[in-house]
């Protein structure tokens, strides 16, 4: 399964470039991720849980990170075996390039699985993909720019909207 997209972050290429070498933001940033440690230079180890289908599964894996060129593009690589489950491998090229708006992100993402999940077809397979991808990029874009205009509205102080029970009957 591959993959590509672009993204407009509002942050220098070399706050994005930085952020993807942070075991802290990729644990915030990869859905499902509760544990990640090591670095950029001798790699990660990861721990993720994820759902893909009828298969919940938990992955303990290793991510590395290579062809650094400093602000401009590097390659992350990342497997992980998720017991009876199967396995996941995958990698990104990812590219920063300044934009008027901060920092053109773009990626191109390749990822392959064995076992149970394979089973499972290539429709829900690559739509699930997509969904990690989406949702890893989503995250760090938040991360480094604060969430979106709609989002923040919704979290803030504002009044809240009435509780519906059932029915769709305002709550008193």
């Amino acid at each position: 399964m591959q993959m590509s997209d672009t993204r407009q972050i509002a942050a220098t290429p070399a706050q994005v470039y930085a952020a993807l070498l942070d075991p802290e933001m990729l644990k915030a940033c990869v859905p499902g991720a509760t544990e990640v440690e090591g670095s950029a230079e001798s790699g990660f180890v990861a721990t993720v849980v994820q759902k893909v289908g009828p298969v919940k599964a938990t992955f303990k894996g290793e991510v590395s990170i290579s062809d650094q060129v400093q602000d401009v593009s590097l390659r992350i690589e990342g497997a992980g075996k998720g017991g009876a489950a199967g396995f996941a491998k995958g990698g990104a090229d990812v590219r920063f390039a300044p934009s008027d708006d901060g920092c053109e992100l773009s990626y191109d993402v390749e990822a392959k699985v064995g076992g149970k999940l394979a089973q499972l077809g290539s429709r829900i397979i690559d739509g699930f993909a997509k969904k990690m991808a989406d949702q890893f990029f989503t995250n760090l874009q938040e991360a480094l720019e604060g969430p979106a205009e709609g989002e923040a509205a919704e979290g803030g102080d504002a009044e809240a909207p009435a509780k519906k029970g059932w029915f769709g009957r305002t709550k008193t």
